[in-house]
């Protein structure tokens, strides 16, 4: 479609702009009752598809770049609203990227053009957008990739910096579709590449609005007002409560004497996470993704901001399962923010021993 056509759909849908304004901070964001127009439309859509899982696999994640040249890499994502469960028997409405929390990892070189193709699936009741942090451009992107549902645009941009860079959805109502899960990371490795390690994982942390108390059963709408106050039911690791656990999806896994490098990333849109492993330490972490810097060695706890990202290393001497939580505790014990990444291996007493008194191995 004509730009004039799209931006006049876009209005069309209630969002109180057209589609430059939509584009990010908008100057004339939409009101107190077009916000709740589309929340309404959104949740009440029919035929809205639904998934038991949309926590993204923290192991797909794309191979290290192995080259010494720049080239152009295509990257396509599909916005898509899908209805899941947060925890069992609670029923929520996301908005995602390719139908994940967080959406696909991308990894790209320092220098490669990337061209990014935003779809927005036609059974959707939203227009969507991607703003890209490692993007210089309007809106990171945001601008000129706003769509309505049934449509696709592409821009491309040259990666100029290095780093981990969140990717998120622009709109006016930018924290709803973020706090709905709209958000990933991309990845602008330095042109000598990273340390190579034996694991990786890729997890991102967001707060979760509904207008009933964490646990209750049945459907879940979101709440405007609890997320301008900042109060969220829930605050998640990829997407849904403890899904990165042996009890729900799976734990991450690992063997001892191996090393693992962590790419996290934070939606919010609202809360800081301090992100710990439990029985373990980030040998080396690299605060807001800032992969041109040097790293901090043996950081207990890494502060990572809304809109921003952290990439850490571990050892494994021991066998384990460290919790991979946000040491705002509460979080953890009754919002749903934990992970775990269950190492396997042979007991290391010098470094570890449950019972120096016994024989040694606590075996």
């Amino acid at each position: 479609m004509p730009t004039t056509t799209r931006r006049t759909t876009l209005k069309a849908l209630g969002t109180g702009a057209g589609g430059a304004a939509l584009a990010g901070c908008s100057a004339n964001p939409p009101t107190d009752a077009e916000t709740e127009t589309a929340r309404v439309t959104n949740e009440t859509t029919a035929n809205k598809p639904t998934t038991q899982r949309v926590a993204a696999d923290p192991t797909d994640v794309p191979d290290p770049i192995d080259r010494d040249t720049s080239e152009t890499v295509e990257v396509d994502l599909t916005a898509r609203e899908v209805r899941a469960e947060i925890e069992d028997g609670v029923v929520f409405d996301y908005m995602t990227f390719d139908g994940q929390v967080p959406g696909p990892m991308v990894r790209v070189r320092r220098g490669d053009t990337v061209r990014v193709t935003l779809t927005n699936a036609e059974e959707n009741a939203m227009p969507h957008n991607v703003d890209f942090h490692a993007c210089y451009g309007p809106g990171g992107g945001a601008e000129d990739t706003t769509v309505a549902p049934g449509e696709s645009a592409t821009i491309q941009f040259r990666a100029e910096y290095p780093g981990a860079f969140i990717y998120h959805c622009a709109v006016p109502n930018m924290d709803y579709h973020i706090a709905s899960g709209m958000f990933g990371m991309i990845l602008v490795e330095p042109e000598g590449g990273l340390p190579e390690v034996d694991r990786e994982f890729y997890v991102g942390q967001h707060e979760i609005y509904t207008d009933k108390p964490a646990g209750e059963q049945g459907r879940h709408s979101f709440d405007m007002e609890a997320m301008q106050a900042e109060e969220p039911t829930y605050v998640v690791l990829n997407g849904q409560k403890y899904g990165l656990t042996p009890d729900r999806f799976g734990a991450m896994a690992a063997e001892t004497g191996e090393t693992a490098r962590v790419y996290m990333v934070v939606g919010g849109p609202n809360v800081n996470s301090n992100f710990h492993p439990i029985g373990n330490v980030w040998t080396d972490a690299y605060r807001d993704g800032a992969l041109a810097s040097d790293p901090e060695r043996f950081v207990q706890t890494m502060n990572v901001p809304p809109g921003s990202c952290m990439v850490g290393t571990m050892d494994f001497p021991v066998p384990e399962d460290i919790k991979l939580v946000d040491h705002a505790l509460s979080r953890v014990a009754r919002k749903g923010m934990l992970g775990v990444v269950s190492v396997d291996g042979e007991a290391n007493p010098d470094v570890f021993d449950p019972d120096p008194g016994g024989d040694g191995g606590g075996n």
